[in-house]
C-alpha cells in the first residue's frame, strides 16, 4: 500500500513513518509543493530493488557483448544506455 503525504507531515511525524513502513510494510510517498520527489520503503524492498537493477545491468551487458564478438568496455556499455 503506498501513502503520499507532504514534506512537511513526514518531518512532523518521522519516528511514526519510520514504524509505518518498518512494520507495517507501507510504502510512502513524500511531496513537496504537491509533486511526489521520495518514497521511505522498507529495507527489504530496497534490496529487491537493487537486486532488480543489478539484473537488468546484467543483462544489458550481455546482450553488449553478445553485439560485440565477445568485447565491449564498461564506458561503451554505459554510453550506450544513457543516451
Amino acid at each position: 500500500m503506498t501513502n503520499s503525504i507532504s514534506a512537511t507531515e513526514a518531518r512532523a511525524n518521522l519516528q511514526e513513518l519510520i514504524n509505518r513502513v518498518e512494520y507495517g510494510r507501507e510504502r510512502i510517498v513524500i511531496e513537496r509543493h504537491g509533486k511526489a520527489v521520495v518514497a521511505m520503503v522498507a529495507l527489504e524492498d530496497l534490496k529487491k530493488l537493487e537486486a532488480l537493477e543489478d539484473t537488468i545491468s546484467s543483462e544489458q551487458l550481455r546482450s553488449a557483448v553478445a553485439e560485440n564478438d565477445g568485447f565491449t568496455t564498461l564506458d561503451a556499455v554505459i554510453a550506450r544506455y544513457e543516451e
